[in-house]
C-alpha cells in the first residue's frame, strides 16, 4: 500500500514576520529529519508543505509537529491555516 500525503498550510498573521520564502526553509529545518516533505505553494503570506504519511507518520503526528515548530520564536507571526 502506498502512503498518502497531507498538505499543511501556514499563514503570516504578523506583517513584521519573515516572508514565506524564509519561513519554508525554517519549517523544513525544524520538522523531523526523517519525514519526506516538499514545498507546495510558497507565497509572501502563505506556505503549503506536503508531508508524506506512513511509517509512523500520521495526521496526528503532523499536527503535533507543526504545533511545536510554530511555537518557536523563529516562526513568530505564522500560524496553521484551519
Amino acid at each position: 500500500m502506498r502512503p498518502g500525503w497531507t498538505d499543511v498550510a501556514v499563514v503570516r498573521r504578523d506583517r513584521t514576520a519573515p516572508t514565506g520564502e524564509t519561513t519554508v526553509v525554517r519549517l523544513l529545518g525544524m520538522l523531523p529529519a526523517h519525514w519526506t516533505c516538499s514545498p507546495g505553494a510558497v507565497g509572501q503570506d502563505r506556505v503549503v508543505l506536503r508531508v508524506e504519511l506512513g511509517g509512523g507518520t500520521d495526521e496526528a503526528a503532523v499536527r503535533l509537529a507543526f504545533a511545536r515548530v510554530l511555537s518557536d520564536a523563529a516562526l513568530h507571526g505564522w500560524t496553521r491555516e484551519v
